[in-house]
């Protein structure tokens, strides 16, 4: 199990004295100030990434009790709110979803992300640390998504059937060697990055813990289901070509094939999966419950707004030859 990270802040700093056992939930003091962190700052997106974590693998030494403790989970409100506020502030918002997927399907001739500066002319050191950032969602790829399951229809079924199958691909299809998280880990192994869940928790900057913090925000309320799918589509509509790119950055700083496996998997099985994801999820959600689809158009918009500001993150500090991470020392495997 993962260890409780540092502190970024008082809030922060309130949630894992409870979560080490320090103090009681109910001492939490009310802090007015909650509604005037930055909402996408250190301290609001470490608390809110350790309050849901409480719902996948937690922390060692902490008792399971506190995954529904009120006022933890009053506390994940008060940071919920504003964070999700500043978000809608910022993104165009509206019901067109084929729009809104149809600008997924551009790809522009030559960009700017972190994928594209990789296969031009990354160096070794800034793969390391993309791969870090993204071992905050990748060993758990999937896990935020299932939580919108049991919120599909399962007596017409079309929307939950092709969730299912998609997530069956992520989970190995029956295959343990073949889950996507293991597949990373191995991934990790290649490059000698430490493979363990949360190893680099404490590394990963706010707006890589935002890009996971809203798939848990959307997965967790049924009130968000449709942005959870909507959010879904977007991952599955947008990683192949970026893996693509990812392969390329691989090979041509001569690593080991098997270094390539993982994002040469999500080449070809979100190719497939984009599909499923139009035609069947979105389009079975949507014709079911049509009054969500502005909530689709949110999750689609909301997480490529958070994407970019990773990805212009991520350049910045390669562009000036700094790293991207809050401590420039990547911690690696023993």
């Amino acid at each position: 199990m993962p260890v409780l990270p540092r502190a970024r802040g008082p809030v922060s700093s309130d949630v894992l004295d409870v979560l080490a056992g320090r103090r009681a939930a109910a001492e939490l003091p009310r802090r007015p100030e909650v509604h005037q962190l930055d909402p996408f700052g250190e301290d609001l997106q470490l608390a809110l990434y350790c309050l849901y974590e409480l719902h996948y693998r937690s922390f060692d030494g902490v008792a399971d009790e506190l995954e529904w403790d009120p006022d933890l989970l009053r506390l994940r409100a008060d940071l919920e709110a504003p964070f999700l506020d500043a978000v809608r502030a910022r993104v165009a918002g509206g019901d067109d979803v084929e729009a809104a997927i149809d600008e997924l399907l551009i790809e522009p001739t030559e960009g700017t992300g972190p994928s594209w500066h990789l296969a031009r002319d990354g160096e070794r050191w800034q793969l390391d640390e993309y791969v870090a950032h993204r071992s905050i969602y990748h060993l758990k790829e999937a896990d935020p998504q299932a939580w919108v399951i049991p919120r599909l229809d399962g007596v017409e079924g079309r929307a939950k059937a092709s969730l299912m199958t998609v997530e069956h691909d992520e989970f190995g299809a029956g295959r343990a060697d073949r889950v996507h998280a293991r597949i990373y880990t191995e991934m990790m192994t290649g490059l000698g990055l430490d493979t363990a869940y949360g190893a680099y928790l404490d590394v990963a900057p706010a707006p890589t813990l935002a890009t996971v913090n809203i798939m848990s925000l959307f997965g967790l309320h049924r009130r968000w289901r449709g942005a959870s799918v909507g959010q879904f589509a977007l991952i599955e509509i947008t990683s192949p070509p970026g893996a693509a790119r990812l392969v390329s950055a691989i090979e041509r700083l001569g690593l080991p094939a098997e270094v390539t496996d993982f994002y040469a998997e999500h080449v070809e099985a979100d190719a497939v999966h984009e599909q499923l994801v139009r035609r069947e999820l979105v389009a079975g959600l949507l014709e079911r419950e049509p009054e969500l689809a502005a909530d689709v158009v949110l999750g689609i918009q909301a997480s490529t707004l958070l994407e970019d500001d990773l990805a212009d993150h991520l350049v910045r500090a390669w562009s000036a030859g700094a790293s991207s991470l809050r401590s420039p020392a990547l911690p690696t495997a023993a």
